[in-house]
């Protein structure tokens, strides 16, 4: 019984039922900020590892200051506080630290809001007037200043060249990159679905009409149903009709989805500036060893990061402290020891340097009496 009908042309006429060429269509990233960290940092290890190696560094930092009695400057300078902060620089390019007062008018906590609900009310002379904290329907107002000279919050941003007031987070520049990453893993989540191959065609060598939209529909649920997925894996098809099943497979190069998402990674770990060696990246030759990479990390982008907080953080809390200037003790980082080492040992070998000298150039005071 030919139920498919009767074919009208001699030649044969291949019916693709793969499905797979159109069931990823190009579709464009995310452009919101919202649907970006989704995306980026809620759904791709990638992104999120880098953000995270970055802020967690910047957090663990040690921090001091130079003056003796602003111990209580420091301690609002917690590790927390340090990687949220760090977090929302890059990703969003802007952080909003208030500073919460005690019944003494000293700062009691630094408390970090969500960048995406702030906005910056200039004056007319463009300086920042006010901040609105909009939750939802509910908006609060945050004056620049007290009148006394002491801000009520603290901005922090990256670098923006076409923006006065708000900066510019690394979530646009790594989109394109993390979307092309997410979409290599659907694709190949879905070849694993199809026992790892495209299905195949069914070519229709009968005599007769071609298959109507009728049988060719059913024809195609059928097959989806039941030849499909990785459940159905293996199983025997029954061909009737005038139809002989032909399979088709993906060429090396098709199929090299592995170094469409490595290339797609390495495109992210730039853009959060974290060495690929570190994400665990495969053919990375740009450093020797992994120690250089960290070496790499802490010079380019964790200590640059940390200084960017810890000097706007120090400038408003000056307003309490004056001359405040919070550091990181670069001496206490155990991954640039090596560069210390160095450094000691190069300082020591100066013999037309006498001790006094030596002690200034490593940072040390003058020797006690």
């Amino acid at each position: 019984m030919k139920w498919f009908g009767r074919k009208a042309a001699p030649s044969a006429r291949p019916l693709l039922l793969a499905g797979w060429a159109h069931r990823f269509a190009a579709e464009p990233w995310p452009r919101g900020y919202e649907a970006q960290v989704r995306e980026a940092y809620l759904a791709n290890p990638i992104a999120q590892r880098a953000v995270r190696l970055v802020a967690e560094s910047v957090a663990w930092a040690p921090v001091f200051a130079a003056e003796d009695r602003a111990e209580r400057a420091v301690a609002l300078v917690t590790p927390g506080l340090l990687e949220t902060v760090a977090t929302q620089l890059l990703l969003h390019g802007n952080a909003f630290v208030q500073l919460l007062q005690d019944g003494e008018g000293m700062p009691a906590e630094a408390y970090p809001l969500r960048p995406e609900r702030v906005t910056i009310e200039p004056d007319a002379g463009g300086w920042p007037a006010a901040y609105l904290y909009k939750v939802g329907e509910a908006k609060r107002r945050i004056a620049a200043s007290d009148g006394l000279g002491r801000p009520g919050l603290v901005h922090l941003k990256a670098a923006h060249p076409l923006d006065d007031h708000y900066g510019l987070g690394c979530l646009g520049a790594a989109a394109a990159a993390v979307a092309v990453h997410n979409e290599a893993g659907r694709w190949n989540k879905a070849l694993l679905d199809n026992a790892a191959r495209p299905s195949g065609a069914l070519v229709y060598e009968g005599e007769g009409a071609a298959l109507s939209a009728a049988q060719f529909e059913r024809l195609r649920s059928e097959l989806e149903a039941q030849f499909s997925g990785r459940e159905n894996a293996g199983r025997p098809l029954l061909l009737e009709g005038g139809l002989s099943w032909q399979a088709l497979s993906l060429t090396p190069a098709e199929m090299d989805f592995a170094g469409l998402k490595a290339g797609a990674a390495r495109e992210i770990a730039l853009a959060f500036g974290v060495p690929p060696m570190l994400l665990g990246l495969p053919g990375d030759s740009t450093y020797a060893n992994y120690r250089e990479a960290n070496r790499a990390l802490w010079r380019l982008t964790v200590l640059p990061m940390a200084a960017r907080i810890l000097a706007g953080l120090s400038a408003a809390l000056a307003a309490w402290w004056p001359g405040l200037r919070l550091e990181v003790d670069v001496d206490r980082i155990s991954a640039l020891a090596a560069e210390r080492e160095r450094l000691w040992r190069q300082v020591s070998a100066a013999d037309f340097l006498s001790d006094a000298e030596k002690r200034e150039m490593l940072g040390f005071g003058p020797r006690a009496a």
